[in-house]
């Protein structure tokens, strides 16, 4: 198009789709090249028009690290293009640092100081280049245009200590000057870079903890009211000592005495001085009564400061509501180191207390939706999710918060809904960024098309995208487990597990992206993986976002690749138990067709690999910890791929028969009875080790419900393949067919028999808990905020807030916050958590009768044979 009008649109079409191809890995420096022949020769004999055209002539010379060819062109008549002369001076800055001309590089980043003096990014260009440290330069830096980083990373100055002083000391200059030469008291970069220089120092070597100090008093002075100042300093706190930490806290409480008399600024401050105490890590170091101490303090001066937003919308955000947030944290924090329900549940009750009075706050859901998860009230917690109204991006960002707790509950329902709505968003954005790329290219935006297509790139290596893709399709064969004609029918819509198989040999090679926004989790779990209260008390309040990427990748690969296998593993399997009663096992009890056979073992050597075993020694682990030899705690970690792995290996016997040998070990025991003592083992003792109170945390649900969900299923498509194969046609049985006095017909009545047992041990337990009466289980949840005495124990908390709804003062308060504390009612907190786990409790009951009516059926067609 561009040969035959010669339009610079086409020409730029055609150099950006050269610069996407180099962006995926083809072409390299031959592409480069000829994108900047097209535009040379373009320029000399039409020049360009629009800055976007000049941005991509520089970017295709930067590419090639031809930096003083694009600097060229910036200052020559093509610069012009720019009209906003910081947008060029942040390119020329950019092109000298990468050059690796830092002297000219920091003048310019100082014009752009001098012009833009709150451009935070910009002063941090400036000291990058002034220290020659080249960290913002890095090719290798990705971008992350989903969460982009908000670190602040620096190497340690290479630069003699005289010069380093040199240069630091025309920092601090410069800092100054631009300090005096603002009048707007809200711009923080001035002040930020004063901090920035003596951390730099400190990083060096030679810093000076009182002027560091001095300088964050100065930064507290003027914005310690904001609600970002904790997260403004934070950095900088980090390279002071433990002792530095607590005399700087001590400093600002001093300090916060002689300022604002303004309320809301006063209110603020207070705030900040909570926060601090807590990033510092002064929480740990307080008494139980200390901290409960705390937590009442936080809530006293939520509700004493309420009046200051009554004249606020009821959407605008209020005036101290991170203060219950705080509060929920001391109370989590008193829960896991008493273990004392109390605190837990109290925790709940003031962040409902606050979303009673505005329900907007999606920290206060956040949290709710954790702690009803842990307390397995995980119909609650879903609720709270979906009040998030998590849409579009939000939806790969922000669905970590509950998909894990979803994955292994029995609210298959709304688990389906969860999947089909995320995979939704996803397909439709992949399948319209075409035509997001295509009208970037029409409006001749070139930097959005290459924004796009990585955005895309991004999500199509999510991390949450391939396990929603491998999980969507493992629920519906979950969900017709119990009839195996269903079964078959979803095995055929999958092609019987092979498309599974190549995503599980590629998986490898795959690169991960992990884009959950994971700074919106509570500090007790900072990823999926990882919950503090799950373990012993560890003396920590606050945990430091560490970098987990590279050991969450090698987890969700394992997990992928293991998850990938069932598919084809039930296929196999349902086709592998057919052929024990079948006519034509030949007499050495071998199929005529070795294929299914040999294809399973292939795929449970694999399986046993991802366990961390041979199959050999996998298949002596299940011998010996089914008969008693192995520990129970042995396969603890990875339980329920140890049981699919038992289930699988029977399948694979039943046709085989190479374990059917007279001596393993010196112990005698056929495949069936290995996976009838290994489920019948392991139910029972998840059972057994429940907390019977109802309002109790049920951390062992979860393995329960995939322990009959997932590996007792599949034993039940299996049972049922055997038992089909011996009813050729209808329930009569065939003239000559199997005897049902045989070893394997035993062996299979026994299974039956020994899972009815089992699952009605469970339904046992369900009923136990569903059929307590609801206003026993609320006066049992109730009961847990009643402390031992006055001021002592949990129920301090809940009792200021009590107090404060029975005695609100109308005029005071405002209509709408009046109202809506009034609306507040602590036994329908309570209900929230039963009825939240009763639900669940309810449908495990439901997915565990369907399994019993199965079990029943398969009774009555074995006596027919």
């Amino acid at each position: 198009m561009y040969k035959l009008v010669g339009e610079e649109r086409f020409l730029l079409w055609a150099v950006c789709s050269i610069q996407l191809q180099v962006f995926c890995g083809n072409g390299g420096e031959k592409l480069l090249l000829l994108a900047e022949g097209l535009l040379k020769k373009h320029v000399a004999s039409h020049s360009l028009h629009e800055p976007e055209a000049l941005i991509v002539y520089i970017s295709v010379l930067e590419q090639q690290a031809k930096y003083g060819d694009a600097l060229e062109i910036l200052s020559g008549k093509l610069g012009s293009l720019f009209v906003i002369e910081v947008d060029r001076l942040r390119i020329q800055g950019r092109l000298l640092a990468r050059a690796g001309d830092y002297s000219d590089a920091a003048n310019i980043f100082q014009k752009i100081l001098e012009l833009s003096p709150d451009d935070w990014e910009c002063f941090l260009h400036y000291l990058g280049c002034l220290l020659e440290d080249d960290t913002n330069w890095c090719n290798g830096v990705p971008n992350d245009p989903i969460l982009p980083s908000k670190h602040m990373d620096c190497k340690l100055s290479h630069l003699k200590e005289e010069l380093f002083d040199s240069r630091m000391s025309d920092a601090s200059e410069f800092v100054q000057k631009l300090q005096a030469g603002t009048s707007d008291n809200t711009l923080r970069c001035p002040y930020l870079a004063n901090l920035e220089v003596e951390r730099r120092k400190h990083l060096y070597g030679k810093g000076d903890d009182d002027k560091l100090m001095d300088a964050l008093m100065q930064y507290f002075f003027r914005f310690g009211h904001l609600a970002c100042f904790t997260s403004d300093v934070e950095v900088f706190l980090e390279v002071l000592t433990p002792d530095k930490k607590t005399e700087f806290l001590e400093k600002l409480k001093k300090g916060s005495e002689s300022l604002s008399t303004v309320p809301t600024k006063v209110l603020g401050q207070s705030i900040t001085i909570l926060k601090v105490q807590e990033v510092v890590g002064k929480m740990y170091k307080l008494s139980k009564s200390e901290l409960e101490g705390s937590a009442v303090q936080m809530v006293e001066l939520y509700c004493r400061n309420l009046p200051l937003s009554k004249d606020l919308d009821p959407q605008e955000s209020m005036h101290g509501e991170e203060l219950l947030s705080m509060a929920c944290n001391v109370l989590v924090q008193l829960f896991w180191r008493t273990r004392h329900l109390g605190y837990f549940i109290e925790a709940i009750m003031i962040l409902e207390f606050g979303l009673t009075i505005r329900r907007y706050v999606w920290q206060y859901k956040v949290l709710l939706l954790h702690l009803y998860s842990l307390m397995g009230a995980l119909s609650s917690a879903y609720e709270c999710y979906k009040s998030l109204d998590a849409k579009n991006i939000l939806m790969e960002t922000v669905s970590h918060h509950i998909l894990p707790q979803m994955l292994v509950s029995p609210l298959w329902v709304d688990l389906n809904n969860l999947l089909k709505d995320y995979l939704k968003f996803m397909d439709d954005h992949f399948r319209e960024s075409a035509d997001l790329t295509f009208l970037a290219y029409r409006h001749r935006n070139y930097s959005k098309v290459i924004e796009f297509v990585q955005f895309k790139q991004q999500l199509q290596h999510s991390n949450q995208y391939l396990v929603a893709r491998v999980e969507a399709p493992i629920l519906h064969l979950k969900q017709n487990a119990d009839n195996i004609e269903e079964e078959e029918r979803v095995l055929e819509s999958l092609k019987c597990g092979i498309q599974f198989i190549e995503l599980s040999n590629e998986i490898g090679s795959k690169s991960l992206t992990f884009n959950e926004d994971l700074q919106s989790r509570p500090w007790w779990t900072p990823t999926s993986e990882k919950n503090y209260l799950l373990g012993p008390f560890e003396g920590i309040s606050f945990f430091p976002r560490e970098n987990m990427t590279t050991e969450r990748e090698a987890n969700v690969r394992r997990v992928i690749e293991r998850k990938s296998l069932l598919p084809r593993m039930i296929y196999l399997s349902i086709r592998s138990a057919s052929a024990l009663l079948k006519e034509n096992i030949e007499v050495n009890g071998s199929l005529s067709d070795p294929k299914t056979s040999s294809e399973l073992k292939f795929l449970l050597e694999r399986y046993a690999k991802l366990l961390g075993f041979s199959l050999s020694d996998s298949i002596e682990v299940v011998l010996g910890v089914s008969s008693g030899i192995k520990p129970s705690s042995t396969i603890d970690s990875d339980l329920i791929d140890w049981l699919n792995f038992a289930v699988f290996l029977n399948a694979w016997n039943l046709s085989s028969h190479e374990l059917a040998q007279p001596n393993l070990d010196g112990y005698k025991a056929g495949s069936w009875h290995i996976v009838d003592s290994l489920l019948e083992k392991y139910i029972s003792e998840k059972v057994r080790s429940m907390d019977p109170l109802i309002c109790s945390p049920w951390v062992d649900l979860p393995i329960l419900v995939q322990l009959v969900s997932e590996p007792l299923a599949w034993h039940g498509l299996v049972l049922q393949s055997c038992l089909r194969s011996s009813l050729p046609s209808g329930k009569r049985k065939k003239k000559g067919g199997p005897d049902s006095t045989s070893p394997p017909f035993h062996a299979i009545r026994e299974s039956i028999q020994s899972s009815c047992g089992t699952i009605e041990d469970v339904m046992k337990w369900l009923r136990e808990q569903i059929n307590r009466p609801e206003d026993e289980n609320l006066e049992t949840t109730l009961s847990f905020l009643q402390g031992k005495g006055q001021n002592e124990g949990p129920g301090q908390v809940f009792k200021i807030v009590e107090t404060f709804a029975s005695s609100i003062n109308d005029t005071e308060l405002g209509d709408w916050i009046s109202q809506a504390v009034k609306c507040w009612s602590p036994v329908d907190v309570a209900r929230k958590i039963v009825t939240g786990k009763c639900t669940v409790l309810s449908e495990f009951l439901q997915m565990c009768g369907s399994k019993m009516k199965l079990l029943q059926a398969l009774k009555q067609q074995i006596a027919q044979v």
